[in-house]
This record gives C-alpha cells, sequence and structure tokens, in this order.
C-alpha cells in the first residue's frame, strides 16, 4: 500500500520540466530545509557517480549534526543499488520524518529511471511536477511569478518584451527580472525599463523600430534602423522584428473577422490585444504589400550587391503608411 506523502515528507523528488525551474525548485527545498534544520549538513550527491554506500553515509548521524539535507541530482541515471537505498531510507524516513535527513532529488522528467521514481512515491515520497515553459503563456506567467518573487510588479507588455527577447533562455530571462527589480523602484516596472537594458540585443532594437513603423513614424523608424545597422546589427534581425510584428497584425486581422479563432491564432493574449488596437486603417491588400516587400527586402539582405539598408527603409517607410 502507497504511503500518503505530505508536504513534510523527508524525501522530496523534483521532476523534469525546464532545467532552469527544475534546479530553483530544488533549491527553493534546500533553503526551506535549512531554515527548518539549521544545524543540518548539507551533501550533494550525483546519481550518476555515487553508490548505496555514499548515500548510506550521507543521509546517517555524523559528528556534526544528526541530520543532513542530501541533494541528489540525476535521480535518472542512479543504478539499481543506489536506487534501493533511497527507497529503502524513504519508507524508514516516512515513519520518523521529524528527524529524519532531507532528500531532494531531481529527475530530467524523462523514461530513464521513472520506475524508480513510482516506487519511492509508493514508499512515501513527495513528487513536485516542474511546468516546462515550452508555450508562450507559461513564459509570461514565469516571467510575471519571477517579479513577485521579489515583491514587485511588472507591467504586461514589459513582460512580454522580455519574453519575446529571453524566453529560450530561462536563466538569463530570470536574471533579467533580479537585476531589473534591484537596480530600478519603479513598481510596476514598465517597458521602457526593459529596453533601457537591453538595447545592444537586435530583436529589441528591431522590436523598436516595428513598433515606430507601425505606429506611422516614419522619420523615428529610419533614424533608429540606420543607427542599429552602423552600431553592428546586421539587417536581416531587423528583417526579421518587423516581419514579426506584421504577422502578429495578420493574425489579429483574421481574428477580428472571424476567419481565424483565438486558439488557431497561438498568440499570447497580450500580444493579440496589442495588435488589435493597432489593426486601424489597414487592409488586407496592404498588409500584402508590406509582406512582399519584407519578402524582397530578406532576399536583399542575403544577395551579393544587395542593398538591405534601402530595403529596410522602404519596408518602413510602407509599413507607417499602412501599405498604400
Amino acid at each position: 500500500m502507497a504511503k500518503k506523502a505530505g508536504a513534510g515528507a523527508p524525501v522530496r523528488i523534483v521532476y523534469g520540466g525546464d532545467p532552469y525551474l527544475n534546479e530553483q525548485t530544488a533549491r527553493d527545498l534546500r533553503i526551506q530545509a535549512e531554515h527548518r534544520r539549521p544545524d543540518a549538513e548539507t551533501v550533494e550527491l550525483d546519481a550518476t557517480v555515487a553508490g548505496r554506500y555514499a548515500f548510506d553515509e550521507a543521509v546517517s548521524p555524523s559528528l556534526l549534526s544528526d541530520a543532513a539535507i542530501v541533494v541528489v541530482t540525476n535521480l535518472q541515471n542512479a543504478d539499481e543499488k543506489l536506487g534501493d537505498a533511497i527507497v529503502d531510507y524513504c519508507g524508514q524516513a516516512a515513519d520518523d520524518p521529524t528527524d529524519a535527513s532531507v532528500v531532494i532529488c531531481r529527475h530530467d522528467g524523462g523514461v530513464k529511471g521513472k520506475r524508480l521514481v513510482d516506487r519511492l512515491e509508493k514508499a512515501g515520497a513527495r513528487k513536485e511536477t516542474v511546468p516546462d515553459l515550452k508555450k508562450a503563456d507559461a513564459k509570461l506567467n514565469f516571467t510575471i511569478q519571477r517579479f513577485e518573487r521579489q515583491g514587485r510588479r511588472v507591467d504586461p507588455l514589459a513582460a512580454q518584451q522580455l519574453v519575446a527577447v529571453l524566453g529560450e533562455r530561462t536563466g538569463e530571462l530570470a536574471a533579467m527580472c533580479d537585476q531589473l527589480c534591484f537596480d530600478f523602484d519603479d513598481d510596476p516596472i514598465g517597458i521602457e525599463r526593459v529596453n533601457q537594458y537591453m538595447t545592444a540585443n537586435p530583436q529589441v532594437t528591431g522590436f523598436a523600430v516595428a513598433d515606430a513603423a507601425i505606429a506611422g513614424r516614419t522619420a523615428d523608424a529610419i533614424v533608429q534602423m540606420r543607427a542599429a545597422v552602423e552600431q553592428g546589427t546586421d539587417p536581416i534581425a531587423l528583417i526579421g522584428a518587423l516581419a514579426m510584428k506584421l504577422r502578429g497584425l495578420a493574425k489579429a486581422s483574421a481574428v477580428k473577422s472571424g476567419t481565424l479563432s483565438t486558439a488557431e491564432a497561438k498568440m499570447n493574449p497580450w500580444v493579440l490585444k496589442n495588435s488589435m488596437r493597432q489593426l486601424g486603417g489597414w487592409t488586407s491588400a496592404g498588409m500584402a504589400r508590406c509582406v512582399q516587400l519584407l519578402a524582397w527586402a530578406d532576399e536583399q539582405s542575403k544577395t551579393n550587391g544587395g542593398d538591405p539598408v534601402y530595403a529596410l527603409e522602404r519596408c518602413i517607410e510602407a509599413i507607417s503608411h499602412k501599405g498604400r
């Protein structure tokens, strides 16, 4: 019969999800355990190389402490003897969780080692399933929650900007959120602060150019574009940002007309809402012309003898005039 695992279960399994979040969850559990047991010794074991003897020694009382906080990484790589040792300890510790050593196991979420995870849960371990952050909404929620961890708020558009640039690198995204909270007292943190910190990123520069163009500020957009190119930004990055903004407008238009559902658009709600606000004055023919110009600009940037800066200017002029 499986033992019920409560919040204070001495053996915890941090399972799968985004690697950074997996590590963060394990770190949070370790910090919580250290607060509860300030006299406990912290021991780290890698299941790839650690054996049963190393684990038994880690969870046993020592000269320095009666209990330990044992963090086991790469649980999926544990051999049979180490797995048996952790299962045996889990069963023993569940009977006396107050004085037991705390064991925090990290598993990557794959098929390998899944049977061991099931055995540990039956023995009384508590499993913490970590989100994978693959969807845009999950990344946005993570960003908002990262600010909340600091007791702060972030403007939704600023959070979306962070996700757009750093969404594929969770560690860098978290570090940027923390740095913004440390350096600025704004509450909420706005998009101006975000762009202030990421102006060196070509994607951010491209979004700024695209926003200026869509807002009809032709001269501003061209000046920003030329400055970015002079500072070393590849024109192809700027073309990509313009194309991304235009795709957003096209999807928003399709959703508004009913030819595409919100789910089929696969857009973050904040991005969709913003794109909807920018649709005024656009026509299908205007969008089509701008898309064709962007395709031509892309070709110019990849062809010897092409003039990508001139092509970018043409695209910016067209977009700022809504393709007319």
